[in-house]
């Protein structure tokens, strides 16, 4: 088991190109971890490899995800997602602590933080809805990662229709948080969520569009139609000064 990291890393740094390492560096205001690979041809990697590991138990794969996170590289990180979410069928309850702790302790960068809520945590949630409570936990948490993971573990139900009062009373959690990150987050959030509840995501936004950071409202906002942005987007009138505000 431990040779087929040996293998993937060694092939990693052969592929490893400088170019493409700056490029990516771009993305992120944080520092970050890079070989220097696209994220197509990452993607091929992990693939091919998990066919290798065709036979394996769930807690094998997971535990060469743990090994996958530790070094700390995003493409290995991405190897990590991938492996994960292909043995979601097999998710149980107890595999949420684990989770968890690898939002808490290796996700460093919006990045990593999408692929592996978008689709493993997610789906996870998907199966067992009375974990959507630990994602309002998460809302609360003095780590901005968790914070915005708590939103965009919905990204994919909320497409879907699912969960609109969770994703609501999340929302509302973060209204006002301070960072950028979270704020993209909530507000994508509830962009999807828009896709199946349109006019109920519009009155949500509408009801607190006052105090609504713009950065989330104009996420929330993207997928309407050209009349509910304006009307969204349109300053309030300040009736103390009898102008816009």
């Amino acid at each position: 088991m431990k040779g087929i990291l040996d293998r993937i890393r060694k092939e990693l740094q052969q592929e490893a190109d400088e170019k493409t390492r700056q490029s990516g560096l771009r993305f992120f205001k944080e520092p970050v971890q890079l070989y220097g690979i696209k994220s197509a041809a990452v993607e091929t990697l992990g693939k091919r490899y998990l066919k290798e590991l065709h036979g394996r138990s769930k807690v094998e794969i997971l535990q060469l995800c743990e090994e996958l996170w530790q070094s700390g590289y995003m493409e290995e990180s991405f190897i990590a997602c991938m492996w994960a979410y292909s043995r979601r069928k097999e998710f149980t309850p107890e595999d949420f602590p684990l989770f968890e702790r690898w939002v808490d302790a290796y996700v460093s960068n919006w990045a990593a933080c999408d692929t592996l809520c978008n689709h493993t945590i997610g789906a996870f949630i998907q199966s067992y809805p009375a974990h959507l409570a630990d994602l309002k936990r998460w809302a609360r948490s003095p780590n901005r990662w968790m914070r915005r993971a708590a939103a965009v573990s919905l990204i994919i139900p909320a497409r879907q229709g699912d969960f609109l009062p969770e994703i609501f009373e999340l929302a509302d959690i973060l209204l006002m948080d301070e960072d950028d990150m979270v704020r993209k987050g909530y507000g994508w959030m509830l962009k999807a969520a828009s896709q199946a509840h349109q006019q109920e995501v519009f009155e949500f936004v509408m009801a607190r569009k006052a105090v609504m950071p713009r950065t989330s409202l104009r996420y929330a906002i993207e997928k309407m139609p050209k009349a509910l942005k304006e009307q969204a987007m349109a300053r309030e009138p300040d009736r103390r000064k009898g102008g816009m505000r």
